[in-house]
């Protein structure tokens, strides 16, 4: 089959690889009608997240038709034929995190566990096409996937909606809705969101189907601020002003409410000797996050209130403002999505008309054409929000 796969930092290669088959029970085969390139995806292509080797395929956000059961699968819960989308994190759903709901710290998916231990302390999930720090699994970005644990993650799609209107059921919007829920917003809120990439945009979305007053938007691409703004959001450019200052005169000079970090570790800041710092400490590996955002939103959030943070961090970081944090009585909420637990409300939400997750794909291209499609997303060639290839 054709895949596309990771082929050294800054370089991924469409290939041929051989098909996946039953290896468990509770195994599927997946044939894959649509898959999309994430921001996280990148954190590998830049080499920011260990462990990734050549040949590796690439991908975790798709959908598509089961075309292979294992033995062990009942089928009343998945059968041949089920159009399904698949949740990027792997779970087992019986060990205690997933008894939970925590299903992206599932104990048992997670092959490699020993290396998330060193890393983070603890095991986490297997999460597909993530690196072999998550168990080294085949990615979506094929024309078909293994899905361990079949009984516990696809969530089948009996309606006639469109590929495109559930695909992001897999993790963007699950993860952008997590990171809203995770405020305890009230009406009266006013949420502030660094970064207006795919997950961003889901998040102000999610805030405010939540009932926030308003959604603050803050990013440096004009085409990502106007789309947010479409949608409703208030605009907010890094570049061109100082987000704290701006957020307070927003605020009435308290600051936002809720704050979100939908950006990473790979944030970039609006003074250059700053953005510089960060990056050269990146560079030569003395930390591996640069956390512009997750400064500016600690600091910028009024006293009491919520820090959640949803965009990817994957190691150590330096200038975490732990005394800001600490005695201005934050709350800083975080985690990978528990993306099982969203699917099937969210799925809901859609159907109501309460979400368009349509609004951010502004390129489809073929899988052949995912090379040309991680150039245009990286680099934010062309307007490109969001990608999604066709196998």
């Amino acid at each position: 089959m054709r895949a596309n796969t990771w082929a050294g930092r800054n370089k991924v290669k469409v290939r041929d690889v051989p098909d996946p088959t039953i290896l468990n029970k509770r195994d599927a085969v997946v044939r894959i009608t649509s898959t999309a390139i994430c921001g996280s995806d990148l954190h590998l292509v830049d080499g920011y997240v260990p462990t990734m080797q050549d040949g590796d395929v690439m991908g975790h956000e798709f959908m598509g038709e089961v075309v292979e059961v294992g033995p062990g699968i009942d089928p009343d819960r998945l059968r041949v034929g089920d159009r399904v989308v698949v949740p990027f994190p792997i779970a087992c759903g019986a060990c205690a995190a997933c008894a939970a709901e925590l299903y992206s710290c599932c104990e048992n998916s997670n092959p490699n566990a020993g290396i998330a231990e060193k890393m983070f302390g603890h095991p986490v999930a297997g999460i597909f096409g993530y690196s072999h720090l998550t168990g080294g699994f085949a990615g979506g970005q094929a024309q078909y996937a293994r899905v361990p644990f079949a009984d516990v993650g696809p969530l089948k799609i009996e309606s006639d909606l469109a590929d495109e209107q559930v695909l992001f059921l897999s993790d963007i919007l699950p993860t952008g809705y997590m990171g809203a829920e995770m405020c305890d917003i009230q009406s009266s809120d006013v949420v502030a969101v660094w970064g207006a990439g795919p997950v961003g945009q889901f998040a102000m979305d999610s805030a405010r189907v939540l009932g926030a007053a308003e959604v603050i938007a803050i990013d440096k691409e004009p085409y990502r601020l106007q789309m947010a703004e479409r949608a409703g959001h208030t605009p907010v450019n890094f570049e061109e002003v100082d987000v704290r200052s701006r957020l307070l005169e927003l605020t009435g000079g308290r600051g936002p409410d809720k704050c979100i970090d939908a950006v990473g570790l790979e944030a970039t800041h609006g003074s250059a000797h700053i953005a510089a710092y960060d990056r050269l400490k990146q560079a030569v590996r003395l930390e591996t996050e640069r956390p512009h955002a997750l400064r500016q939103a600690i600091m910028s959030c009024r006293s009491g209130g919520v820090v959640s943070v949803i965009g990817v961090y994957g190691g150590l970081l330096d200038k975490f403002p732990a005394g800001a944090w600490m005695n201005r009585s934050l709350t800083l909420r975080t985690g990978q999505c528990h993306v099982q637990r969203y699917m099937k409300p969210l799925l809901q939400r859609i159907e109501r008309g309460e979400f368009d997750p349509t609004r951010i794909i502004t390129h489809t291209l073929a899988l052949d054409e995912a090379e040309r499609g991680f150039e245009l997303f990286k680099n934010k060639q062309d307007n490109c929000e969001k990608v999604v290839l066709k196998p």
